[in-house]
């Protein structure tokens, strides 16, 4: 006798019980390799059990089977003989086992009687040993599932035929009512391949699981295993929520956000992004990846034409390896007019975000300070007298161009800051002895209020200077030194504006 055992308990049951035949006929074999036939019988009235030959009750892991019903019945014998009805046959019919050559199942109705008779070979002791091993490894595989974490089950056309312990404790969980009631509610697949469903259960005291239900065709039947992902489901909602925290704060930023992540697409962006990309929302919502998301940009012309439209995609992948290095940040001048900074951040698990500033008010308040300072430059650069400007902190900040002649001194190729105190070393050295440098220095580093004031100076040449010494804005300080035509008879120095 061979059988093969599969995932329904049924199956190992009809091994047991067939087993238990051929040793209860065993002693009655005259031949060495004879063959018997053994037979079990349980009969039903009205629907229910009301007597079985002695062996029947082995089928079932049960000491009688009186009252039992046909579901009882076929439930056990299903794996076996797949094709048994939902209710009793009203005619006289036979089913053969796919699991065990000769074994057959012989149902005969007679009025409120029915009779069903289980046939199969004897074929000696070496299928006995083989079906009394074949139950042992049937319970092994039955205490594997039944002490699975996770709940497995069995269906045969969308109906349940078998199922472990774990399931049957969700099953009371969920309050699900009737023995063939499944808790979880799934669409069954189409095509004989592996399925993967998420489902989610809500139990009796309102808390919702989490099922990840991964469905596998086994022969006509199919295997289901559902493994809880609640925590990932929580890690999911705290990430969507977390998103939608940093959505809603970046929503007010005037600076457009994209975070893309590892696999290049973008997972968040902000209202501003919009305002200054001019990239539909709905192109942005469909998370592009970002190479999709320059090239929308380029064609908008929100970001300057490439030269060599080859190599820019190379160029693209340089950007992010850069951005990764928190090292990438460019100005782009668009041809709009409008100038955009681009800077790159790293960001965890090898996402990276772009943050787009529009900087066109700036650069042009840059570019006009810097022309109103070269037309400043160019006037006092006309003067004859020689200006020099200090700062609060006593360091030279501009000059014309006559001091730089007069003085022979450059600061802007000199290679560090030129103080107060350089710059009388420089009037002293080329001035005759006067008392007034101690008090340039004293002044121009002053924090108090001042007040202008003069004094003359005679070169080493012999040139008379009127130097004048004038507080300006911001704490600044200008000395300037004018070109005396006709020499006084002494040097004089006037303080009466400073010291009135």
């Amino acid at each position: 006798m061979v059988l093969a055992i599969s995932a329904g308990g049924g199956a190992a049951a009809l091994a047991a019980l067939f087993a238990y035949l051929v040793s209860k006929r065993r002693d009655d074999v005259r031949q060495k390799f004879g063959r018997r036939q053994t037979d079990t019988v349980i009969l039903f009235r009205n629907g229910v059990v009301i007597d079985h030959s002695p062996d029947a009750p082995h089928l079932f892991d049960r000491s009688g089977l009186h009252g039992a019903s046909w579901q009882d019945i076929r439930t056990h014998l299903m794996p076996g003989f797949p094709k048994i009805p939902a209710d009793p046959p009203d005619v006289e019919t036979t089913w053969a086992s796919p699991l065990l050559n000769d074994a057959h199942l012989h149902v005969v109705p007679s009025g409120r009687n029915l009779r069903v008779t289980l046939s199969c070979p004897c074929n000696g002791p070496a299928l006995l040993f083989r079906a009394a091993v074949q139950e042992a490894d049937h319970q092994l595989l039955r205490q594997i599932c039944d002490n699975a974490p996770y709940p497995i089950w069995q269906t045969e056309d969308g109906t349940l035929t078998w199922t472990n312990e774990t399931f049957e404790a969700l099953k009371h969980d969920t309050g699900a009512v009737g023995e063939g009631a499944c808790p979880f509610e799934h669409v069954m697949p189409i095509k004989r391949s592996d399925q993967t469903d998420r489902v989610s259960l809500t139990t009796r005291d309102g808390d919702v699981l989490w099922y990840e239900v991964i469905s596998r065709p086994v022969g006509t039947s199919w295997l289901h295993y559902a493994i809880s992902i609640n925590n990932l489901v929580d890690a999911e909602m705290a990430q969507r929520k977390f998103v939608q925290t940093l959505t809603k704060t970046f929503a007010h930023l005037p600076i457009g956000l994209a975070v893309f992540d590892r696999d290049r697409r973008l997972v968040l962006f902000n209202p501003a992004l919009v305002d200054l990309t001019h990239l539909p929302v709905d192109f942005l919502s469909a998370k592009p990846n970002l190479l999709s998301f320059f090239d929308h940009m380029r064609e908008s012309r929100m970001m300057p034409e490439p030269k060599n439209y080859n190599t820019w995609r190379e160029k693209i992948y340089d950007v992010v390896s850069a951005a990764r290095e928190d090292r990438y940040a460019e100005t782009w001048n668009l041809p709009s007019g409008l100038t955009y900074k681009i800077t790159g951040r790293p960001h965890p698990d090898g996402a990276v975000a772009f943050l787009i500033e529009d900087i066109s008010a700036e650069i042009s308040l840059t570019r006009r300070f810097r022309s109103e300072l070269e037309m400043t430059q160019s006037v006092l650069d006309r003067f004859d007298d020689a200006v020099a400007v200090f700062s609060r902190l006593g360091v030279l900040t501009f000059t014309n161009a006559a001091y730089r002649e007069r003085w022979n001194c450059d600061p802007d190729s000199a290679f560090a800051e030129i103080t107060i105190v350089d710059a009388t070393k420089d009037w002293s050295s080329g001035c005759l002895p006067s008392p007034i440098w101690s008090e340039i220095r004293e002044f121009v580093l002053t924090l108090r209020e001042r007040a202008c004031w003069d004094a003359e100076l005679v070169t080493t040449e012999g040139e008379h200077l009127h130097c004048a010494v004038e507080p300006v804005s911001s704490g600044a300080t200008m000395v300037r030194f004018s070109h005396v035509a006709r020499a006084p008879t002494a040097l004089k120095i006037n303080e009466a504006a400073a010291r009135d």
